[in-house]
C-alpha cells in the first residue's frame, strides 16, 4: 500500500535482534521489515546498538532495507546494556546521529531510543517481567521502565495480540488508541520428506519442542507429561530443540531424572534447514508455556499439518483459537492425557490437524504488512499530544 504520509515515510528501525540467533522476536522482525521495505512510499532504515555486532549490521539486513550512513554506518558503537541504563534515567544521547533525519524511529524489541523523530513506536512482546518477574532475567525486568519512559516521550506501542494489548492499556495506563495489535504472518513449512526429521530426532514418532530453553516455557512439565506416556508407548519420543537461555540448569535436570531419559532428544539450536524437517515429521507439538505474548511456532506446525497442544495462557487461547488442544499450564498430567489422545484417536488427530490448517491461514505477513505500513503512518502523522499534523488520523487497527 501507500504510505498517506508525504511522497515518502522514512523510518528507521532497530534490527539488533537480526544479530543473533532468530528467536521469535528475530523471525517477526526479519519478515517485518522486508515486507515493510517493499511497501510503495516507504524509505526504511536499519540501525543497531551494540558493540560486538558492529561490523554485521550491514550483512544482516534484508536487502531492500538500507543501513543509515554515518560514522558507523548506521551502529551505536555502545554495549545496549548500559545504554539503556542512561535511556532509563535521560533522553540522552539520541539517535539521531547515527540514523539521520526519520519520520518515526521503530524500536523493534521493546526499546526505542530518544530521537528528534516526529514518531516513535516500540514493539512489546509480552509482559512477562511484570506479570513473572521471576521468569525474567536482570536485563529483560529493565524493559517495563523503559517503555514507561518512552511513552512520557509520546511514543506508541505496537504488540502482536489483543490480549497483550489489554495488559499494556492497564499497566502503564496508555491511550488505548496508540497500542496498536499487528499480528506477524507465519512462514510456512513446506511439505517434504520426514526422513531428515527422523534422523534428527533418532526415531519416526516423536513430540517436538520448539525454542529457546527458559523457565517461561516449562520444558520440566513437558517431560514429567512425557514420561506418563512413554510408559505405555514404548517407540515414543521427547525431541527438544533450541538453544540454551537461561535457567537450562532446570531442564538439564528433570531430564536427568526421567524414566525415560533414554528416550528423550536435546538437540541444541538448530539452524533454518534443520527446523523445517523437525517439524514436518513430528507426530505433536508441544507448547507448554507459563505465559506467552503470541506464538509463531504452533501456527508453524499448524501450516506442516502437525497437531498442537499449548497452554491456555496468556495470548495462546486467541492466537490458537480452536486449532490446538490446551491444557493449564504446569499440570503435567493433563498434558499427558492431550498427548494420549492425539497419539492414539486418529479422528481426532486429522480433525486437529484440519481445524490448525484453518486458524495458521488467518496470518498473512501481505496482510500484516499493510496494517504496519498504516500503524507507521499514523504514528508520523501525530504530535506528543495526539493531533494530526499529517496523513490521516490515527485509528485502532484491531
Amino acid at each position: 500500500m501507500r504510505s498517506t504520509f508525504g511522497p515518502v515515510l522514512r523510518v528507521a528501525a532497530d534490527v539488533t535482534p537480526l544479530l543473533i540467533p532468530q528467536t521469535g522476536i528475530g523471525v517477526f522482525v526479519a519478515e517485518m521489515l522486508d515486507h515493510v521495505a517493499a511497501a510503495d512510499g516507504v524509505e526504511l532504515t536499519g540501525y543497531a546498538v551494540t558493540w560486538r555486532g558492529r561490523d554485521r549490521v550491514a550483512s544482516a539486513v534484508p536487502p531492500r532495507v538500507q543501513v543509515a550512513d554515518g560514522p558507523w554506518t548506521g551502529v551505536v558503537p555502545m554495549a545496549a546494556r548500559p545504554l539503556h541504563q542512561l535511556w532509563m534515567r535521560s533522553d540522552h544521547p539520541r539517535i539521531d546521529h547515527w540514523i539521520g533525519h526519520q519520520d518515526v524511529v521503530w524500536g523493534t524489541n521493546y526499546v526505542v531510543p530518544p530521537t528528534r523523530a516526529r514518531g516513535q513506536l516500540v514493539s512489546v512482546y509480552d509482559m512477562t517481567p511484570v506479570r513473572f518477574p521471576q521468569l525474567a532475567n536482570e536485563h529483560t525486568r529493565t524493559f517495563p521502565g523503559l517503555v514507561r519512559r518512552a511513552l512520557r516521550r509520546g511514543a506508541w506501542i505496537h504488540t502482536m495480540s489483543r490480549f497483550v494489548r489489554d495488559e499494556i492499556v492497564e499497566h502503564f495506563a496508555a491511550d488505548p488508541d496508540r497500542v496498536r495489535v499487528v499480528p506477524g504472518g507465519i512462514r510456512a513449512t513446506p511439505p517434504g520428506d520426514p526422513a531428515p526429521g527422523w534422523k534428527l530426532a533418532g526415531g519416526d514418532r516423536y513430540v517436538l519442542a520448539l525454542g529457546t530453553v527458559e523457565p517461561r516455557k516449562d520444558l520440566p512439565t513437558l517431560v514429567a507429561a512425557f514420561d506418563a506416556v512413554a510408559a505405555d508407548d514404548p517407540d515414543l519420543r521427547l525431541v527438544i530443540a533450541g538453544a540454551d537461555g537461561w535457567g537450562a540448569e532446570a531442564l538439564a535436570a528433570t531430564i536427568d531424572r526421567a524414566a525415560h531419559r533414554d528416550r528423550i532428544v536435546r538437540l541444541g539450536w538448530v539452524d533454518e534447514a534443520d527446523r523445517p524437517a523437525l517439524m514436518r515429521a513430528a507426530a505433536v507439538y508441544a507448547y507448554p508455556s507459563v505465559y506467552e505474548g503470541f506464538g509463531l511456532p504452533p501456527l508453524e506446525a499448524m501450516t506442516a499439518g502437525v497437531p498442537v497442544v499449548a497452554t491456555a495462557t496468556g495470548s495462546l487461547p486467541e492466537v490458537c483459537g480452536d486449532g490446538a488442544d490446551l491444557v493449564p499450564v504446569g499440570d503435567a498430567d493433563a498434558l499427558a492425557v492431550a498427548l494420549t489422545t492425539i497419539l492414539g484417536d486418529e479422528r481426532h488427530r486429522q480433525d486437529l490437524v484440519q481445524r490448525g490448517r484453518t486458524v495458521a491461514a488467518r496470518y498473512s505477513w501481505s496482510q500484516a504488512s499493510d496494517q504496519f505500513v498504516q500503524l507507521l503512518t499514523d504514528v508520523a502523522g501525530t504530535d506528543r499530544a495526539g493531533r494530526t499534523i499529517g496523513g490521516r488520523p490515527g485509528s485502532p487497527l484491531m
